[in-house]
């Protein structure tokens, strides 16, 4: 996890535009650099590193002198970096995987840098010979990455929207053009002699649910058994081993629910095949009498973990409400809801842990349909097609949770649930095997590791707990709590206008006023370019997004 921003062809002072990407400082504490690029006085990069691998050659943007035409700034991680070593006989001068991008480019183009990648990331890359500049993104968007392109050809590129609002400015004085760039896609640009960009084109160069293009590639893909089951187990087992890729300490997320705690113990066995030592730190949080405090406590007893908890108050959850919304760089209620007890326990991390690179359980209840609404599905297609919904909107809501608690506090998160190769191989199975079953969803996922002894049962099939709920008492949510509180900040009167002041999604209630009127204050103007809708539950008849709400809940 590292922090990345460009500009392309600015016309004021470039020092001045740098002081832009030292508000994403806390992506990469351990060095940062402003580089111009030779002959372009309006162009330069700027980069924050949080060392994870190569520690002497890791500074960026990264050039090698094989190719010293080719500048490449970029956020992710390359897990078959060596195996695309071996398969087309690069040379490497470091040990970063991402110097993969630069020769994959060089040897096949863009469309090969970014379609032949088996990992996260987000690029930035500029061939000065060929003048021409490359964005690309991973294809769930678990790296961010905005960017900001102007009619007249100035283009800015950061990992958050906070490192751009401010350098150019639309009609209504707000930073209109600035948008997520789209996951699984790439853009291509010539470099204009004025330092200007013209854009050439935008591709998505993968589908989700599509075999990766670099599975073909030998020794990156294991053959498929006619078990299904197996199937399932062997290739979650592989996106969790490729993911140590790591020279920092290792630690995971376990909220106890069946996500977490499966990604945890597959960690551990794993870690210990290969040849990690020290114990695996587990990190759980919630307030007094939270279930997932219990249930986390008992798989860490399980697992023989160094385990930490968090206990956290009301009061504290509410006040650090603003920071969350200006991490998070949404006002969608259950993102944010979700993010608070995400945000203190990396603070926490942080603060008085040294694991840096954590393992978390995001992305399972969008690929194997774990979200209780599931079972209010009308069939199993419907079920599937909204499953890809999910997925493809994941760096809206899920996953830009995930990333931006964590970057807040320096920390580097790994997903497992959304390796290609796991996704894609469960994306194709019947529906009706997808859907829950005997009232249980992620049914054929708990079935998958059944039996072998890597968590207790009642772990193992655990009902599901949404993570904002889990984090609560069991007496009063935390959407409650939030919700108390709001009704003392936000009057109906200015509710009834709330459709007049933010005619985009609209805010129904006051807690929605309220996430809103936080957000307008640091990103004002931009809520149409950030999410295009607020997460709720599909087929379900309620008004709130939380899990609680359902009639379904932990009725089995």
């Amino acid at each position: 996890m590292c922090g990345i921003w460009a500009i392309f062809g600015a016309d004021e002072d470039v020092s001045k535009q740098c002081a832009s990407a030292l508000k994403i400082a806390h992506r990469g504490p351990d060095a940062f650099r402003i580089e111009n690029v030779n002959h372009y006085n309006n162009c330069c990069f700027g980069f924050h590193r949080l060392a994870i691998v190569d520690d002497l050659y890791g500074m960026q943007p990264m050039r090698v002198h094989s190719h010293p035409h080719i500048w490449l700034c970029y956020n992710g991680e390359i897990y078959n970096y060596k195996k695309v070593q071996k398969e087309y006989d690069f040379e490497y001068l470091t040990e970063c995987d991402g110097e993969a991008i630069i020769h994959l480019y060089a040897m096949g183009g863009i469309e090969a840098a970014a379609s032949l990648l088996d990992g996260v990331f987000a690029f930035i890359l500029l061939d000065t010979a060929n003048r021409k500049v490359f964005l690309g993104r991973d294809l769930f968007g678990v790296r961010p990455m905005f960017k900001l392109l102007k009619d007249d050809g100035f283009l800015a590129v950061c990992s958050e929207a906070k490192g751009l609002t401010g350098l150019a400015h639309g009609d209504k004085d707000h930073d209109i053009d600035l948008m997520p760039f789209p996951p699984g896609h790439y853009e291509s640009y010539d470099l204009l002699n004025n330092g200007k960009v013209k854009l050439l084109e935008t591709v998505r160069y993968h589908s989700i649910g599509e075999t990766p293009k670099w599975a073909k590639i030998s020794g990156c893909a294991k053959p498929r058994s006619e078990d299904i089951k197996e199937n399932i187990r062997l290739m979650l087992t592989e996106a969790v081993r490729k993911r140590l890729m790591a020279h920092r300490r290792i630690g995971c997320l376990l909220s106890g629910g069946l996500d977490s705690s499966l990604i945890c113990s597959l960690l551990i066995k794993t870690a210990k095949e290969q040849g990690i030592t020290y114990p695996v730190q587990t990190f759980s949080i919630g307030m007094e009498g939270s279930p997932d405090l219990k249930a986390a406590r008992k798989v860490a007893n399980y697992l023989g973990t160094e385990h930490h908890e968090v206990v956290f108050t009301a009061e504290e959850g509410i006040e650090v409400l603003e920071d969350v919304i200006y991490s998070l760089e949404t006002y969608d209620i259950t993102t944010i809801r979700a993010s608070v007890g995400m945000y203190l326990v990396s603070k926490y991390i942080n603060k008085m842990t040294d694991s840096v690179v954590i393992f978390s359980g995001e992305g399972a209840d969008e690929v194997c349909q774990g979200y209780i609404y599931f079972h209010k599905a009308p069939s199993a297609e419907e079920a599937s097609v909204d499953s890809h919904r999910l997925l493809k909107d994941l760096y809206m809501f899920d996953v830009l949770r995930a990333d931006r608690t964590t970057a807040a506090h320096g920390l580097e998160l790994r997903v497992p649930f959304l390796d290609h190769h796991f996704t894609s191989y469960f994306l194709s199975l019947p529906s009706e095997l997808k859907q829950p079953t005997k009232g249980i969803e992620k049914y054929i996922l708990r079935s998958a590791f059944d039996g072998l002894g890597l968590l207790p049962d009642d772990i193992l099939w655990r009902p599901k707990e949404a993570f904002s709920d889990g984090v609560s008492s069991e007496k009063r949510s935390w959407f409650e709590v939030l919700q108390d509180y709001i009704e003392t900040q936000v009057n109906e009167e200015v509710l009834e206008d709330a459709a007049k002041k933010y005619p985009f999604n609209p805010p129904k209630t006051k807690e929605g006023y309220f996430y809103r009127s936080v957000y307008e204050k640091h990103f004002h103007g931009q809520a149409e370019n950030h999410i295009k809708y607020i997460w709720m539950p599909s087929w379900s008849e309620t008004s709130d997004p939380s899990a609680r709400t359902l009639k379904h809940y932990k009725s089995s």
